[in-house]
C-alpha cells in the first residue's frame, strides 16, 4: 500500500469537513437573517392589526416604562417633539432622511421623499429626519393630504411642520419640533427611505412600532413589540386600578405598597 496516499486523504478529509462546517455556518447565518426579517415585519395583516390595536389602547407612558424595563433603554423622544393638536396613534415606521443641499436647483432633489409617501400603506407612520432642520418644514398640507388619503396613522418630524391649519382641518396628526413657514425645496436633498435614522435622539428602523399621545412619542423595536405591549398592558391595568384605591384611602403610599407601581 502506498503510504504517501494517507497525507493526501487526510487533507481531502480536512477540506471536506471544513466545507461542511462552512456550509452549516452559512445556513445558520441565513437562518438568523430570516429570523430577523420575520421579527422586523408582521407575519400577517391580522397580526399587524391586533398588535397596533393593542398599542392604541395603552398609554404611551406605560409603553415607555415597559420599553425601559425590558430593553434597559430610553426610547422616548424629548419634550421638544410636540403635536399640532391633541392626538393618539400607533403604527409602523416608514423612515425618510433629508440632507442639507443649499442652493440646489435640482428639480428631482426631493423626488425620493414623495415616492416614499406613495409607497406607504394604512397604519404607516411617516418618520422624517431633516438634518439640522428645526426651522425647516419637513412636511405640510400637501404631503399630509397624501398620507391621510393612504390611511397613515400619523407623522413624526425631526424638523418643522407648516400648513398646520389645513392639517388640523383634515385631522391628520403630526408631531414635530415646531411650526415654521419655511420650505425644504432648494435647501435639502433626499438621502434615503426606509433606512435607520435617529429621530430626536431615538433610533428608528423601518417597521418599528411608533406610538404617540399627549405624553409624547415612543419607539418600540419590532422584535420587542409583543413583549413590550404585554408589559405595558399590565402596567396600565395596575395604574388605572390604583386611582380609586388612592381616592378611597387618601394615601398614595398605601396604593404603591398594594400594587407595586408608580
Amino acid at each position: 500500500m502506498n503510504k504517501s496516499r494517507f497525507p493526501r486523504l487526510q487533507r481531502k478529509n480536512a477540506i471536506l469537513i471544513l466545507s461542511v462546517l462552512l456550509f452549516l455556518a452559512g445556513l445558520s447565518q441565513v437562518g438568523r437573517l430570516l429570523a430577523a426579517q420575520s421579527a422586523a415585519q408582521p407575519t400577517s395583516p391580522n397580526e399587524e392589526a391586533t398588535l397596533l390595536d393593542g398599542f392604541r389602547h395603552v398609554e404611551v407612558a406605560s409603553v415607555s416604562d415597559a420599553m425601559e424595563q425590558i430593553a434597559g433603554r430610553k426610547m422616548y423622544m424629548t419634550h421638544r417633539m410636540q403635536p399640532i393638536f391633541p392626538a393618539k396613534f400607533a403604527g409602523l415606521a416608514i423612515t425618510v432622511l433629508l440632507k442639507k443641499a443649499e442652493a440646489n436647483n435640482d428639480p428631482a432633489a426631493l423626488n425620493g421623499m414623495l415616492a416614499a409617501i406613495d409607497q406607504g400603506t394604512a397604519n404607516s407612520v411617516y418618520v422624517m429626519v431633516v438634518e439640522d432642520g428645526i426651522d425647516i418644514a419637513g412636511m405640510g398640507g400637501l404631503m399630509g393630504t397624501a398620507m391621510s388619503a393612504r390611511g397613515y396613522a400619523g407623522a413624526v418630524i425631526d424638523g418643522g411642520v407648516r400648513d398646520v391649519g389645513y392639517l388640523r382641518k383634515i385631522s391628520f396628526p403630526v408631531f414635530a419640533l415646531g411650526i415654521v413657514p419655511s420650505t425644504s425645496v432648494n435647501h435639502y436633498r433626499f438621502a434615503g427611505a426606509n433606512v435607520p435614522v435617529v429621530c430626536d435622539g431615538v433610533a428608528v428602523h423601518p417597521y418599528d412600532v411608533v406610538v404617540a399621545d399627549s405624553d409624547g412619542v415612543v419607539v418600540v423595536p419590532r422584535a420587542k413589540a409583543q413583549e413590550v405591549l404585554a408589559l405595558a398592558q399590565q402596567l396600565d391595568f395596575k395604574e388605572h386600578s390604583m386611582y380609586p384605591y388612592i381616592e378611597k384611602l387618601k394615601s398614595i403610599q398605601e396604593a404603591v405598597k398594594q400594587f407595586g407601581r408608580l
